[in-house]
């Protein structure tokens, strides 16, 4: 069984900063790509940015309303994911969740899992 844990939601002012965290955990042979999506009310979930390993070094992805904004980052010795937000703006309130693609132990395939989210609301 992976699990996924967020943390790290709350309120915070306009222009703030505000840090997510998302542990994965289980039998865990490989994560290929973690990810943060986010809800708000009434709209359907949408990807913020995602980090995929690589040989090389993970690479990145972010959707445009948050480039220069967010950082994703992870630590891959503790399958851990990061999410850095800065210079927050109100329309950035949604609950985010964190997404895994994880291979598990003794498994050849890749299966995504999800965390319980975690609500960010920015004050005007």
């Amino acid at each position: 069984q992976v699990q996924l844990v967020a943390s790290g939601g709350g309120l915070v002012r306009a222009g703030g900063p505000l840090r997510l965290s998302c542990a994965t955990s289980g039998r865990i042979s490989r994560i290929k790509r973690m990810a943060w999506y986010r809800q708000a009310p009434g709209k359907q979930r949408e990807l913020v940015a995602d980090i995929s390993s690589g040989t090389s070094g993970g690479s990145t992805n972010y959707a445009d309303y948050v480039k220069g904004r967010f950082t994703i980052s992870s630590d891959n010795a503790k399958n851990t994911v990061y999410l850095q937000m800065n210079s927050l703006k109100p329309e950035d309130t949604a609950v985010y969740y964190c997404y895994a693609n994880v291979r598990a132990l003794f498994s050849s395939s890749y299966y995504g899992y999800w965390g319980q989210g975690t609500q960010v609301t920015v004050s005007s």
